[in-house]
């Protein structure tokens, strides 16, 4: 007996005997019985994905640190292996039991569960519940929407956060940390089209030109947003920030955002960890503002990809973007591990 999860879709069991089985291609990584990862490319068919409502061919993924982590290993981020990462697929809908969706359908799927212990974009097919796929927005391809991603969707959701919380360009400057990664590189590019005066901060010095042409009218060291002083609180330099650190980063800004300023928190790639006082927040005010992409919910979901198909969409020839294939991906995931990655790195599948 097993049992098949609905997630609140239009679940239909005749969708068993109807759906196609395909051979398709997949990223695979598996666990030694020494507690060791390996990975390779294998065959697969469509009816050993679990059946949870909607087929889809997935078309496009992308590279995000959720998935280097899911690649390597990480338990934190996936419990089971064997298991297949990509928390991001753009594609067409081959089978569906939810009437929402139809055989053609141009769809993206980002976040909730997918590459994480639900088989994900680095497949040639996913199956997953109609409660997380949305159609694709009029203004995006399958490959711009990729180029976006989680990554992309992360950067809007920051925005939204802080716009929310009546952050306004006139406030002053706004800071982004890892500027040169995904999610800096699209909220240095969205936040400049919405009238932000940017600085961006990046331990990459070369990158200064980058980052001027995404829109940033200043850019910093990573080490300008690394206090080590111990002081409670320092000179106000920015009136809000988005953070893809976090640790001492984010403390940093905690202590250096002007009165009433917001930073929306995205990341850890630093720590997970926050040390520092209430200082900030009961003198001067100071919102933290926390960013899960992976759970938003449907109606804000579906309104953040439509801004970013449309007056948030940046310049997307500006961010720095490698396709490759499916065989190509390891290098990449070891190089986003060590923060080797510009921009943004996309899967296209054959």
């Amino acid at each position: 007996m097993f049992i098949i999860p609905c997630y609140g879709s239009h679940y239909n069991p005749l969708f068993l005997k109807k759906m196609i089985n395909t051979p398709f291609k997949a990223y695979w990584v598996n666990e030694e019985t020494d507690g060791s990862f390996f990975h390779q490319v294998i065959q697969r068919n469509t009816n050993d994905l679990p059946q949870n409502g909607v087929l889809i061919r997935v078309a496009y993924s992308s590279l995000n640190y959720k998935d280097a982590l899911s690649a390597t290993g990480n338990k934190g981020v996936t419990r089971r292996y064997p298991h297949t990462p990509g928390i991001d697929a753009a594609g067409v809908v081959a089978e569906s039991s939810s009437p929402d969706f139809k055989p053609g359908d141009k769809v993206i799927v980002t976040g909730y569960d997918l590459g994480m212990n639900t088989m994900g974009g680095f497949g040639e097919y996913i199956n997953v519940p109609s409660g997380w796929v949305i159609p694709l927005p009029a203004g995006l391809t399958a490959e711009e929407s990729m180029i976006m991603g989680t990554a992309g969707f992360t950067a809007a959701l920051s925005m939204h956060h802080l716009l929310h919380c009546s952050q306004k360009p006139s406030d002053g400057p706004l800071l982004v940390t890892g500027g040169t990664g995904g999610v800096g590189s699209l909220s240095v590019a969205i936040a400049s089209k919405l009238g932000f005066d940017v600085t961006a901060s990046t331990g990459k010095a070369d990158k200064k030109e980058y980052l001027s042409k995404l829109g940033a009218k200043n850019v910093i060291g990573r080490k300008e947003v690394d206090d080590v002083s111990g002081r409670m609180l320092l000179h106000p330099l920015w009136a809000g920030a988005i953070d893809t650190i976090g640790g001492n980063t984010l403390a940093t800004i905690l202590k250096s955002l002007k009165a009433q300023g917001n930073v929306a928190s995205c990341g850890n790639v630093a720590s997970p960890l926050l040390h520092t006082s209430v200082f900030p927040f009961i003198l001067n005010g100071v919102n933290l503002l926390g960013v899960n992409s992976a759970t938003t919910l449907l109606a804000l979901r579906l309104d953040l990809w439509n801004k970013l198909a449309g007056e948030w969409k940046p310049d997307l020839q500006r961010i720095e973007t490698k396709i490759v294939r499916l065989n190509e991906i390891h290098d990449s995931i070891e190089k986003i591990l060590k923060g080797g990655i510009t921009g943004r790195v996309v899967l296209k599948h054959e």
